[in-house]
């Protein structure tokens, strides 16, 4: 456990660490590409290294080198694993890896932990089957065994509404299938800017895809991947607890290595604090958030989910009541996040309404508690971040940060060397 130091002001600057979601991409990609790839700093976390480790599973040789990963190709001929792939609780790699184990001639067996076997990939499973990919799950749920050498291409209708990756993943593989493919979506997609990564990492290694209003995307499997250096840019999501940081202790905190103009959803998360009453400037690889008094916010974040603990926590510091909507995948991650964050933001002193897609949350009288974390990153980091003006917030299980920002401790005690 953990103890959380208040802190009157801050005034910090921040390096943010590599995206996991361009990391995770970029490592599928250099594997099926032909020939050798440097990706630049890419994110060392758990859920990286499972991708790693899965992917040397498939033939695929990656080595570290300094802060870079070297990736040789195999030109999208993958060898079928000896043993099990276990992903952890690593969602990305569990689902972009499905259709992976589609281009190997044997069959493979994906599976992880005990969260992961009760997060569902039934959707995409579905999709793989319209073109030729057979599998076995437990009802729709990991463990998933694939059975390879069938990836045909061909038309898929794909439902959109449960998860992005299930799209992003069939996306990756798509010009190493027999045939072109042509994907229509059917719901509305959650999470359009996270296809955006995928879509912009695939056509830096020379692959375009066409896409018509997210409803159909169309990709022909003349194109294949070309090897090439990728440097990986800094994370947004990851970067949300420092700005949130300066809005809760009304200081200035600026978070170097971040694009403003990134493709990620998460980066928009800056523009809600301006909303909040926040200071905002950015700078070619930099944003600087300053802290005023905070009112709140009405705010749909489908194509922010990742964000939504960070603006529920600062909510909690906001003058009157601030609803986050339209997120009911978030019950579907590494916890049931609405559910979690209801439980322990009322713990912290918040009134706090839980609906089926989002929260309505307005502060009451803060308190000092021990948060319960669900072995989730994003609730650990987000009430790290209640504790900078709440006296006496502990942290169940810090660890858990590891999945996907292994030195966020380090980077959070930055805040209080002024």
């Amino acid at each position: 456990m953990l103890a959380i130091k208040t802190k009157k002001y801050i005034n910090a600057v921040i390096e943010a660490p590599p995206s996991k979601s361009y990391t995770q991409r970029a490592l599928i990609v250099a594997a099926l590409a032909n020939g050798k790839s440097i990706i630049k700093n890419p994110l060392f976390s758990d859920d990286t290294n499972y991708m790693v480790s899965a992917l040397k599973q498939f033939g695929v040789e990656i080595k570290k080198k300094g802060k870079n990963l070297v990736v040789y190709g195999i030109n999208g001929r993958l060898k079928t694993p000896d043993k099990n792939v276990f992903v952890g609780n690593a969602g990305t790699a569990m689902r972009f890896l499905a259709t992976f184990a589609s281009l190997a001639d044997g069959d493979t067996i994906i599976t992880g932990d005990k969260r992961m076997q009760q997060r569902p990939i039934q959707d995409l499973l579905y999709a793989l089957q319209q073109i030729g990919v057979n599998s076995k799950s437990s009802d729709g749920f990991p463990p998933v065994k694939i059975f390879g050498g069938s990836f045909n291409g061909g038309n898929i209708r794909l439902k959109g509404d449960l998860s992005s990756q299930y799209l992003t993943s069939i996306l990756l593989c798509a010009p190493y299938a027999k045939n072109s493919i042509t994907m229509n979506i059917t719901e509305n997609l959650t999470s359009k800017p996270y296809v955006d990564i995928t879509l912009d990492v695939m056509k830096k290694f020379g692959v375009d895809v066409k896409n018509i209003n997210y409803k159909k995307f169309m990709i022909k499997n003349n194109q294949k991947y070309k090897a090439r250096n990728y440097a990986i840019e800094g994370d947004a999501s990851s970067a949300s607890y420092f700005f949130a940081a300066a809005a809760i202790a009304k200081g200035k905190v600026m978070v170097k290595n971040i694009n403003p103009a990134s493709k990620q959803g998460d980066i928009k998360f800056v523009d809600i604090l301006k909303k909040m009453g926040c200071g905002v400037k950015k700078g070619k690889n930099y944003i600087q958030i300053e802290g005023y008094s905070l009112k709140s916010v009405d705010v749909d974040m489908n194509e922010m989910p990742d964000v939504v603990p960070t603006l529920a926590v600062t909510s909690v510091f906001a003058e009157g009541t601030t609803t986050i909507r339209d997120v009911p995948n978030l019950r579907l991650k590494e916890t049931d996040r609405l559910k979690a964050l209801a439980f322990e933001l009322r713990k912290i002193g918040a009134n706090v309404e839980e609906m089926q897609d989002g929260l309505k949350i307005k502060r009451r009288r803060v308190q000092k508690a021990i948060i319960e974390t669900y072995n989730d990153h994003r609730m650990s980091m987000s009430f790290a971040v209640a504790g900078l003006g709440i006296n006496g917030i502990r942290i169940k299980n810090p660890a858990c940060v590891k999945k996907s920002f292994p030195d966020f401790w380090e980077k959070f005690n930055e805040l209080y060397k002024k």
